[in-house]
Formats: C-alpha cells, sequence, structure tokens
C-alpha cells in the first residue's frame, strides 16, 4: 500500500515525499487505518518494523492547532527513544507547520526552565519518558488530562525497567475514553494486566517478522572457552576496517572494564550505558553520529533506544540474558541495503541459549580466530554432539548402563553392546513421552 493513498493532511504526505517514504511496511498499512479512525490497539512488533511512523502519521494528522491545549502523549522507556521518535516527528511536522506544537521532556534536562515554559502554552503533543513527564504533572505544569490518545511505546521494556507503574498514574489523569495504543515486541503477564484496565475490547496486531535477521548480516558464533574475551574484542576490532562497531556488553561495570581495556590499547572508545549522566551520553551521541567515534562499547539499553546509522559491526561479548534483546543488538548493523557482520561470543554454559537462537530461524557460522583470520570450524555438528553426551550422561539409566560397563571385563563387542542398550533405553523413553504429551492433548 502506498502512502498517497492515505487521507491524511497534505502536511504530512508532503513530509513522506521529501524523506522518500513511498510503500507502507506491514505495521504501517495495519495500524494506520485503524488508528485514524480511533481504535485502540496493541501491537505486537519487532524494532525496525516502521512502527514509529505507524503511530506518528495518525496522531500528527488528528491534532488540531487551533485547540490550545495537549491532544495527545507519547511515552517511551528511554532517553534516547524517546528523542529519537521527537526527531521523526518534527520531521513529519515540517518547519512551515509551528502552529503545531511538540514538546520532549526527558530526564537529564532544565525541569525548572520546562515548568516556566508550560505555564505560557501547553503543547499538542508530549513526547517523553514516564519520569519527567510525571514529575511536570505534580509540579501542576503540564496538564495531560485533555489527552484523547495516548501511544506506550515499548511497553515491554518500560515494564523491565520498572516504569509501568509511573505509566500507570499518567494514564489514569486522562479521560474514560482515552483511544490507547501500546507497541512492545512481547506482552507480559503485568502489561496484560495494565491493559485490562484502560482498554475495552482493543484490536490486536501481530507482525510476525518475515525474517528474524537479514541475509546482508554475516552472522558468526565464538566458542570463547579458554580464551581472553577482552583481546578477542580488540582482535576482531583491529583485523578489518569497521566503518562503526558497537560492541555489547550485559552490565555496566563489564561495560566500563573492557572500555578501559581498549582505552589502554589505543582505541578511542565512545562508553554508553544507563549509568553515563545525561548531558555526557548526549554529547556521545552527537558525537558517534558524527562518525568522531569508531568503536562503541554499549549495554542494551542502546540496543532497543540508539539507532545509529551505519554499523558495520556487532560484537556480543556475552548473550544477553533475555535473548529477545540479541535480535535487538545485531539489527543495529545491516540497515539500508547495507551489510554486517556480527560476532557472538558462546561460554560453555550458552549451548541451550542458541539452541533456542536458531530454533526461531537464527542460522550460526561457527568460526575461529587465528593469526589475524577467521576460519571456519569444520566439525558442524559438534555442539550438538557434545549435548547429547551431556544429556545421555545426565540420564540415571544410562549412567548405571555406562558404570557397569566399565565394571565388567572387557569382552569383544561390549562397546557396540552398550551402544545399542542405550538406544533401545531412548527409545523407550521417547515412546513413553509420545504417550504422555498424546494423554495430555486428549484432556485438553
Amino acid at each position: 500500500m502506498n502512502f498517497k493513498e492515505l487521507t491524511i493532511k497534505p502536511f504530512i504526505k508532503q513530509a513522506l515525499d521529501r524523506i522518500s517514504f513511498k510503500k507502507m511496511t506491514q505495521v504501517q498499512e495495519e495500524v494506520i487505518p485503524l488508528a485514524l479512525k480511533g481504535e485502540s490497539l496493541i501491537v505486537k512488533s519487532q524494532t525496525g518494523s516502521g512502527k514509529t511512523h505507524a503511530f506518528l502519521i495518525p496522531l500528527l494528522d488528528q491534532l488540531d492547532p487551533d485547540e490550545q491545549k495537549v491532544q495527545a502523549v507519547i511515552t517511551a522507556p528511554s532517553r534516547e527513544l524517546a528523542n529519537q521518535i521527537y526527531e521523526f516527528a518534527l520531521e513529519l511536522v515540517g518547519e512551515q507547520n509551528e502552529s503545531i506544537r511538540i514538546s520532549r521532556f526527558v530526564g537529564g534536562t532544565d525541569k525548572e526552565r520546562q515548568i516556566d515554559k508550560l505555564a505560557n502554552q501547553q503543547p499538542h503533543l508530549v513526547i517523553g519518558t514516564p519520569g519527567r513527564i510525571f514529575d511536570l504533572m505534580q509540579a501542576n505544569a503540564l496538564w495531560v488530562q485533555t489527552a484523547k490518545t495516548m501511544v506506550v511505546d515499548e511497553a515491554d521494556m518500560t515494564f523491565d525497567l520498572g516504569f509501568l507503574a509511573i505509566v500507570d498514574d499518567i494514564a489514569s489523569r486522562m479521560a474514560e475514553n482515552l483511544q490507547m495504543m501500546v507497541f512492545s515486541a512481547t506482552i507480559p503477564q503485568q502489561v496484560a494486566v495494565f491493559l485490562n484496565k484502560y482498554m475495552t475490547g482493543p484490536k490486536e496486531i501481530t507482525i510476525e517478522p518475515k525474517q528474524v535477521l537479514t541475509d546482508q548480516v554475516e552472522n558468526y558464533l565464538i566458542d570463547i572457552k579458554g580464551i581472553n574475551r577482552e583481546e578477542m574484542v580488540y582482535n576482531l576490532l583491529t583485523m578489518g576496517q569497521p566503518y562503526l562497531a558497537i560492541v555489547f556488553c550485559n552490565t555496566r561495570s563489564y561495560a566500563d572494564e573492557l572500555s578501559e581495556f581498549l582505552k589502554s590499547k589505543s582505541l578511542k572508545i565512545a562508553t554508553i550505558h544507563g549509568g553515563i549522566p545525561p548531558r555526557e551520553r548526549n554529547r556521545l551521541m552527537k558525537q558517534i553520529r558524527n562518525l568522531e567515534f569508531q568503536y562503541v562499547v554499549a549495554s542494551d539499553l542502546a540496543a532497543r533506544g540508539i539507532d545509529i546509522p551505519g554499523i558495520s559491526h556487532v560484537i556480543n561479548t556475552e548473550l544477553p540474558k533475555d535473548l529477545e534483546f540479541f535480535v535487538h543488538r545485531v539489527g543495529r548493523t545491516a540497515r539500508n541495503d547495507l551489510t554486517g557482520m556480527a560476532f557472538t561470543f558462546m561460554g560453555p554454559d550458552d549451548e541451550d541459549a542458541i539452541e533456542s537462537l536458531e530454533a526461531k530461524g537464527i542460522e550460526f557460522t561457527e568460526v575461529k580466530y587465528s593469526k589475524g583470520e577467521l576460519k571456519k570450524v569444520d566439525n558442524r555438528n559438534r555442539r550438538s554432539d557434545r549435548k547429547n553426551t551431556q544429556e545421555q550422561v545426565q540420564d540415571p539409566k544410562v549412567k548405571q548402563l555406562i558404570n557397569r560397563a566399565k565394571k565388567a571385563k572387557v569382552k569383544p563387542g561390549y562397546k557396540h553392546k552398550l551402544k545399542q542398550e542405550i538406544k533401545e533405553h531412548k527409545r523407550s523413553v521417547g515412546r513413553r513421552k509420545n504417550k504422555m504429551r498424546a494423554r495430555q492433548e486428549r484432556k485438553k
């Protein structure tokens, strides 16, 4: 579907044409017509699917510049996400539409100055983090009670970061007939409870990704057992010439530790995580976008909250605890028809996590680093073979058979006999499991 087919205000169509937006993505096709009708929506969609414009276009179309009050509120769980939405909104409004007032309220900015400005004039559209929006509401400076529409972006991340209760406080001040649109990669139980409180019969839209990762990503797996992680990161960063490389860590402390190590190797590093003061973080982000840094070390906050153009390399020093973040991390590269490389370090306890990612359709090429080059690991089944062996040893019956064989006198063909007994035992276990599943299905 083409954007020109939409019945929306001319200035939005002009802006879309100016930024070369022609055809809608799937989420835009499904969301925009319903949102324009005032429907409340629950949308499950991955990052990078075009969801930001899916809610901005109908919101901006419905704004009335003549009404001097707040008409819509968008919450985002991080400053970076809020800033990104704000920039997209300004881009759609254009310089000629000064009558439409859009305000951004995030932590780390001058709250007193914002209060003074709000005393003179309320914005039409509010975009910000839940904490700062609520602070301004408590100061009786921001009046969201008049809003007809509320968007909660990245609802699962909002919950993960502990902001859902604040979003609840904001929504509770709004009208009963509020149009609410919620966007999230997943819908945890606590988020579902929140939605039931404010939404009656919402339309639910689920956008299944056609590909978990684009074919333009070369997705490599490196077994890190017995290898120094920091040295490996340095080797990968200096092996080629990354246009822009982002290195992900699970914790702030490790991000700081790795940054210091890489700096000691004379690399210019930008470190981005929730512990970096807001002003410094904003300054670093501007420098990164201006290509003053070639290497960025970041926490998962950056995976969901930062859209840096031109990332050519991604390195996962650890698998994220929440595997959903893996796609957000690797999805930072190979955008806008460019190619990208992603390296994921695998430790001894990561077998199950890697298998879970593979079950989602993510394909890895296992490699090892040697003398400045990456070499493909020959035995593709090594990981699955090792896992099967581990599972067998954990089975009490298999343990008994192996122990009995060890104690018995060695006779010709005993190894073959042992393998046959283990195989028959596994078949028997499999048959029992299938019968149990069948019984459970019949009870449903």
